[in-house]
């Protein structure tokens, strides 16, 4: 159904009529290693209706017609911990953790001025740790990413016993949750079509909150491609992907204590201390902007 309205009609909407806020919206773009976000900062103030972030997200996502990226992150403050992070994603679901989008939102924050070196953050999956440097002009973040967990119901899967080596249709699947949902396939060769063999793994009845999904290549190095839930397709890179698929590869014993990741948007650095995850990488700031007042008013016209 279309509606329509005048153009004198549309002028006399007042912007604090915009459900997305008065005014315009500030913003920042940021990637690791090609996994990319937009960043909106409420340290301050809310800029975007708690009701409103994932209709936000479902539109400023969007390649061709938003700012475009893999979700949208709310730098948030929090009572538990130095800062907070909230993400929501192309579809609208809000993710419980991002190994990417973390070290991007460190970035954006050490830069602000609002945290140190060392400070915690508070996401959907715990308190994360996070240790930042700046080398050479290049920014790292360190994230311990905790204790990844095979256990069915932490994945959460379903049935009884540890997914590891299991078959689901043609794939032969470990799963674990290192932050959110991840499925592992070891695979010999990348070169094959990721949407056909992850889509049915992404929505199987195994896994009731659905999966991302992992093909793996191990080497000297472990070469990978992830399909991310709510993204619903390939991303150039995921944090917890890696950490995820460097715990199988371990658990399997085809890795040490320490790996390099090589995913298509660059390297990531991940290694165990006891149980215990971690992942090292990059972030980059690209540039920073603001959603125009007629941005926001064509955002309204579509609710």
């Amino acid at each position: 159904m279309v509606y329509k309205m005048e153009l004198a009609d549309i002028t006399e909407i007042g912007l604090d009529e915009v459900r997305f806020g008065p005014g315009t919206i500030p913003f920042d773009k940021l990637h690791g290693n090609g996994n990319d976000f937009m960043l909106i900062d409420e340290i301050r103030s809310e800029l975007v209706s708690e009701s409103m972030k994932a209709a936000f997200a479902v539109r400023c996502c969007r390649r061709n017609f938003g700012v475009g990226a893999d979700g949208v992150l709310f730098l948030v403050k929090s009572d538990r911990s130095d800062i907070g992070m909230r993400l929501f994603q192309p579809d609208g679901s809000e993710a419980e953790m991002c190994g990417n989008g973390i070290r991007c939102l460190a970035k954006y924050a050490w830069s602000a001025g609002y945290v140190g070196e060392r400070f915690s953050v508070e996401t959907l999956a715990g308190i994360i740790p996070v240790e930042v440097r700046e080398v050479e002009g290049t920014f790292w973040a360190r994230v311990e990413m905790g204790t990844p967990h095979f256990d069915r119901p932490s994945i959460p899967a379903l049935g009884e016993g540890e997914v590891v080596m299991e078959a689901i249709g043609d794939a032969v699947v470990s799963a674990v949750n290192t932050g959110v949902p991840h499925a592992v396939i070891i695979v010999d060769d990348l070169d094959v079509s990721l949407m056909e063999i992850a889509a049915p793994i992404r929505h199987c009845s195994l896994f009731p909150l659905g999966t991302n999904v992992n093909l793996v290549k191990v080497g000297s190095t472990l070469e990978i491609r992830t399909f991310e839930r709510g993204v619903e397709g390939e991303t150039f890179s995921c944090g917890t992907g890696a950490v995820a698929s460097a715990a199988v590869a371990r658990r399997l014993g085809l890795i040490g204590e320490e790996v390099l990741v090589e995913t298509k948007g660059g390297p990531l650095i991940i290694y165990f201390e006891g149980e215990e995850a971690f992942m090292e990488g990059p972030a980059v700031t690209v540039f920073s902007g603001q959603l125009s007042e007629e941005y926001q008013r064509s955002l309204w016209q579509e609710l």
